[in-house]
């Protein structure tokens, strides 16, 4: 009888490049990365663009109320203004502050 057959005699082997040096590694780049790293070290040299100012925890805390009351129906799929105009449609008087905040600041999810 032969010697049963192994998982490993059905796949190819791979030999290193050289020693000490993992495999898939290339010695000389080629030019294409060396422009990809000149890109990334202009994009780390930009300066950020100033953050917005945190908001007011109260607000927050009015909008967390809304958010979370079931008194004004469900608030999955749309946003908080189109929940605000629905309530307000269907004669739920929803608070007139929130829409306000969120008026106000349009650009701030």
């Amino acid at each position: 009888m032969g010697q049963s057959r192994r998982i490993t005699d059905s796949f190819p082997r791979r030999r290193r490049r050289g020693p000490g040096r993992p495999p898939g590694r290339l010695k000389n780049k080629n030019k294409k990365d060396k422009d990809e790293d000149k890109v990334q070290v202009k994009v780390r040299d930009c300066p950020r663009t100033p953050s917005q100012p945190p908001p007011d925890p109260e607000l927050l805390e009015m909008l967390r109320r809304f958010d979370l009351s079931w008194e004004y129906g469900p608030c999955t799929g749309i946003t908080r203004l189109q929940r605000w105009e629905r309530a307000q449609e269907l004669g739920l008087s929803p608070p007139g502050p929130v829409r306000d905040a969120l008026l106000e600041h349009r650009d701030n999810p």
